[in-house]
């Protein structure tokens, strides 16, 4: 188990009191920072009442806390006054898209960029090194939206090869593998900008490892022994250099959380990112917190992941920290 696991926890502990504290710390009381002034104005006494009893708000802030944990404890988030349903229903309405998404970037953003690493790293400053260099670096001077304009003013509106906008198309019946095929077409254009946009960062970071690990002694006893070059390649000089490139996949999440939720904009994809946009615009207070809670919450998850799989690759980080 990484010794970074308390910080974790101890992250975790402030994540939830700045999501308990929020409310309060607003200017008014923390229903009207919740609800909105506007909603406070039509409510009765007893409907205002019933709302403080619900968030505990009746009682000592120490208390108020303990009731905030318990009510997390048992996945109770609010209740969606744009939505009309409870927090934890929304956002599930919309996760599994963003998930799929945002998995696929990570997974495919995260083999090509190793892989590509890995290839130029050893092929350094030759012409499919440095073409790389410059093409990987032109995408990574585009913004996440921008880049999904191109992509949607060009696949979508131009060639038509691809939908532009949602996740389904609306009413159209399908089931099995049509059904399937429906949401490849809708995904491939979010999921190609997502995947360019987050693939520069681990490429330039895996091919300056891979050139450092290509001068060390035992990769060139490995040459001097016969091996092969893919041999040389992945078994030695590759597996060494992504000791340090794994630590970065737990870093890289937040950044493709937040293009996410710019590319699902942009494509009016049926997400995360859709649904930030709603509660932005609707002052859903609940939804927001709730939303705040899960990302943050998921960053700091995949970042212990990270540090857990990098022990595993490479033993020695355990005793870095």
């Amino acid at each position: 188990m990484p010794s970074r696991w308390p910080s974790y926890l101890v992250a975790l502990v402030l994540i939830v009191a700045v999501n308990f504290a929020l409310p309060r710390l607003m200017p008014g009381d923390p229903l009207q920072a919740i609800y909105g002034g506007e909603m406070l104005v039509e409510m009765t006494p007893e409907a205002y009442a019933a709302l403080e009893r619900r968030y505990g708000l009746d009682r000592p802030l120490a208390e108020q806390f303990l009731f905030y944990l318990g009510r997390l404890a048992r996945g109770d988030l609010g209740q969606s006054y744009y939505y009309g349903c409870p927090v934890p229903e929304v956002i599930g309405g919309a996760l599994p898209w963003t998930l799929l998404l945002a998995g696929s970037a990570f997974l495919l953003s995260s083999l090509l960029g190793m892989w590509l690493g890995i290839e130029s790293g050893w092929r350094r400053d030759k012409a499919g090194d440095r073409g790389l260099l410059w093409l990987l670096g032109l995408v990574n001077g585009l913004p996440d939206f921008f880049l999904g304009i191109l992509f949607l003013l060009l696949f979508g509106v131009l060639l038509h090869w691809f939908p532009l906008s949602g996740a389904l198309t609306p009413y159209a019946g399908y089931t099995g593998w049509a059904l399937a095929l429906d949401a490849a077409r809708h995904l491939a254009l979010p999921l190609a900008v997502l995947t360019l946009t987050n693939l520069t960062d681990l490429f330039l970071l895996t091919r300056g490892s891979m050139v450092t690990v290509l001068g060390e002694r035992y990769v060139l006893t490995a040459r001097a022994k016969g091996l092969t070059d893919r041999v040389v390649r992945y078994r030695h000089a590759g597996r060494a250099a992504l000791g340090p490139v794994t630590a970065r996949l737990g870093v890289r999440v937040g950044r493709l959380v937040t293009g996410a939720v710019f590319v699902e904009v942009v494509f009016a994809y049926p997400g995360i990112g859709g649904l930030l946009q709603d509660a932005l615009a609707m002052r859903d207070y609940p939804l927001l917190q709730g939303l705040f809670l899960l990302i943050t919450v998921s960053v700091l998850a995949a970042n212990a992941l990270a540090d857990y799989a990098l022990v595993r690759v490479d033993p020695r980080a355990g005793h870095a920290y």
